[in-house]
């Protein structure tokens, strides 16, 4: 039996938390970001001895006041380095504060691992950590893991001390085989005050399960069915999140000319804006798909959405996928004629390598010519309708389109853009026109509020690849008004100015939300709701908050804040704005959008505060 629940523990001990935490660190974890409880005396004191006894062989805590941004910063860190990073919550109710960031973490696949403690399992002192607080039997519920269970690749429960490495290396497993995901581990406080022998596990048994290549047999299918097409489209989402995949399939638009490549936008840009066959985003409607005779649906959730846009009925289709399947979603079928489950670079580089080799006259023939040029000239003909669409209005204010173009032009080349824009993200995505790999990325998933843990998550992933605090590559977060509060201002700019994790944010300020309208619009296009404003519909935020001000007072006043109108407040605020971030503070602005893709009466831009 360990100590009583009073009694001091040894300064010596080496106890199951002590050991969570080497595993995490011999696993790669270089961080985790903390909302601590009762549940959490042994996770506390080896936070301090382990900042003592192993320096910088430890994982850096980050506290953050709200587990909605803690998760959501592990998730964007993760989507940089495809490293699983920890989050510590506590107990069910902080569980349940993960709330949206959990379900984005599963639909955006990045690999997390969640720890949460339990109630103490023992009342009369049995154990060391057994319940010494009210709180202890009102936060004891029958599963808690059941809150989470079904977004998580895995759930366990850390029930003994001695094989709490193997668990979270087993969890670790599950987070970074395809399809990545969240992992859920949980343990009571008596399991993590266990006293244990120290012992290390041979970290090569522990790595993901990976997944193979196509059989000659599907080879031999998607080549020859490609080179047979006469419009195909290859239709992705998730392959960009391994930054050699753009390149893959800039390789196989090469080959097979003609081909052209629709990003649904589930994560990170998949293939550069700068090749012809190069067509934007798309949220599953696009004129490309109702035309193409053979569609390639290449690790992607939603390639087409049939009540708006379905192919012709004569189109072949082939997914090729991690999670072909979609086991996750309970609704979801392709009409594919195969349907193959393996790494999508690897089958990508396989087709461009097995047409070099077996079909190399035919792809270099006078047809696929033609095609090449064809396809140039309606990639200039995009650039130019794009390149419009950023024109101010006569009154010198901007839309959108206007607005990313001046921020994209004032930004560093080798911008990270976390986008979390909601209606406006198609005509950002155009203005970005992202062309290195990793340099666009979004949720993926549908709770809105991940963008602005996330992208301090990515600042901090890219600082950390690159030595340290300001090394990185510039973040700039564009997020929609409604978004951003939904990100929890508060707690992000905060946590940005504690720990030195500078971002520029650009809130797309439209006076609300316009995506249930667009919703209602879809189902109800002559209805009642198409008829009043957006105050009568209940998705009005007039009066417009200080989005800027919010910022401002949570950071302790350091955060660089303004809001502009015009495109000449856009001139004079943005070089000030990416001043302040390469400084090293944060800085918010806020933009009136009152173009063609929104209206804002607004007063003179300042500054804030």
């Amino acid at each position: 039996m360990g100590e009583p629940s009073n009694g001091e523990a040894p300064k010596a001990m080496y106890t199951a938390s002590f050991a969570f935490f080497e595993a995490l660190w011999d696993a790669g974890v270089t961080h985790c970001f903390v909302n601590l409880g009762s549940d959490h005396p042994s996770i506390i004191e080896a936070m301090v001895k382990g900042k003592r006894d192993k320096g910088d062989k430890f994982p850096r805590i980050i506290t953050c006041p709200n587990e909605m941004v803690a998760l959501s910063m592990a998730d964007g860190y993760a989507r940089v380095t495809n490293r699983p990073q920890c989050v510590i919550v506590h107990v069910d109710v902080g569980t349940q504060a993960l709330g949206q960031a959990v379900h984005n973490a599963s639909c955006g696949r990045a690999p997390v691992l969640i720890f949460a403690g339990l109630s103490p399992s023992t009342i009369e002192g049995e154990y060391r950590g057994s319940r010494t607080e009210y709180i202890h039997w009102i936060q004891d519920v029958p599963d808690q893991k059941a809150i989470v269970a079904q977004y998580c690749r895995y759930t366990g429960e850390i029930k003994r001390g001695k094989n709490v490495k193997q668990m979270v290396n087993r969890a670790l497993s599950f987070a970074t085989s395809e399809p990545r995901g969240p992992v859920y581990l949980y343990g009571t406080r008596e399991a993590m005050e266990e006293d244990i022998e120290p012992y290390e596990i041979n970290q090569e048994h522990w790595g993901p399960a990976e997944l193979g290549a196509l059989t000659p047999k599907q080879l031999a299918n998607v080549a020859q069915t490609l080179v047979d097409a006469e419009g195909p489209l290859l239709i992705t989402g998730y392959s960009g999140r391994n930054h050699a995949c753009p390149q893959a399939l800039v390789e196989l638009a090469d080959t097979v000319r003609g081909l052209r490549v629709l990003d649904t936008g589930g994560c990170d840009m998949s293939f550069p804006a700068n090749h012809p066959a190069w067509l934007g985003m798309r949220h599953g409607v696009d004129e490309s798909i109702k035309t193409a005779d053979v569609i390639i649906v290449l690790d992607c959730d939603v390639p087409f959405i049939l009540t708006q846009c379905r192919p012709k009925a004569s189109a072949k289709i082939i997914h090729i996928d991690v999670d072909a399947l979609k086991q996750q979603m309970p609704v979801h079928y392709i009409n594919a004629m195969a349907k193959y489950r393996v790494d999508a670079e690897t089958a990508i580089r396989q087709i461009t390598s097995h047409i070099k080799d077996q079909f190399s006259s035919k792809v270099t023939s006078q047809v696929f010519d033609e095609r090449w040029s064809k396809l140039q000239q309606t990639y200039r003909q995009r650039l130019e309708k794009i390149s419009k669409e950023a024109q101010p209005g006569e009154d010198g204010m901007f839309g959108t389109s206007c607005l990313v173009s001046h921020v994209r032009k004032a930004c560093p080349p080798d911008t990270i853009f976390v986008v979390e824009a909601v209606t406006n993200a198609v005509f950002t995505s155009d203005q970005v026109q992202a062309t290195i790999p990793g340099s666009w990325i979004n949720c993926g998933g549908g709770g809105l509020g991940w963008s602005g843990g996330g992208a301090m998550g990515v600042k901090l992933a890219t600082d950390f690849q690159h030595g340290g605090a300001g090394k990185g590559k510039f973040v700039c977060h564009i997020v929609g008004d409604g978004t951003y509060l939904f990100s929890v201002p508060s707690s992000v700019y905060w946590i940005a100015q504690r720990y030195n994790i500078p971002i520029l944010t650009i809130v797309l300020n439209n006076e609300g939300w316009n995506a249930p309208r667009k919703s209602l619009e879809l189902v109800h296009p002559t209805g009642e709701g198409s008829k009043v404003d957006n105050k009568a519909l209940n998705i009005s935020f007039a009066p417009t908050p200080d989005y800027a001000g919010i910022a401002k007072a949570a950071s302790g006043g350091q955060c660089w804040a303004a809001y502009a109108d015009t495109v000449g407040d856009l001139e004079r605020l943005l070089p000030q704005a990416i001043g302040a971030v390469q400084g090293g503070v944060s800085a918010v602005l806020d933009a009136h959008l009152g173009g063609p893709q929104g209206k804002f009466g607004g007063g003179k831009a300042a500054l804030v505060g």
